[in-house]
């Protein structure tokens, strides 16, 4: 499986932008997924990660109710829709998901998309 980023822009404090994570190859062996974020100077986290069916979501606090994770199975993409940016949302953002293979689980990243939130 291979996932690749994209929509990371420059954008005005309390704008919007919208993160797309493709995913090609053996894409039903994918679990579940989500987004991490790794600022300068600081350890990657998790900001949001959505189920392998989509019905069930979790999220930072600092980014709740700002922030929303989907995913749409048939075209093999998950998104995450940032809302009300602050510049401490400035980070490069990562795609993640998890892989099951015949009972073989493992972890696939992204490249990162970069976000930088202007005050």
């Amino acid at each position: 499986v291979q996932l690749v980023e994209s929509g990371g822009h420059l954008v005005k404090a309390g704008g919007s932008l919208r993160l797309s994570c493709v995913a090609s190859g053996s894409t039903f062996s994918i679990n579940h997924m989500g987004w991490y974020r790794q600022a300068p100077g600081k350890q990657r986290e998790l900001v949001a990660a959505i189920s392998s069916g989509g019905n069930s979501t979790n999220y930072v606090d600092s980014v709740k109710g700002r922030f929303t994770i989907s995913r749409d199975k048939a075209k093999n993409t998950m998104y995450l829709q940032m809302n009300s940016l602050k510049p401490e949302d400035t980070a490069v953002y990562y795609c993640n998901a998890e892989i099951d293979e015949l009972g073989l689980r493992f972890n696939v990243w992204g490249q990162g998309t970069p976000v930088t939130v202007s005050s």
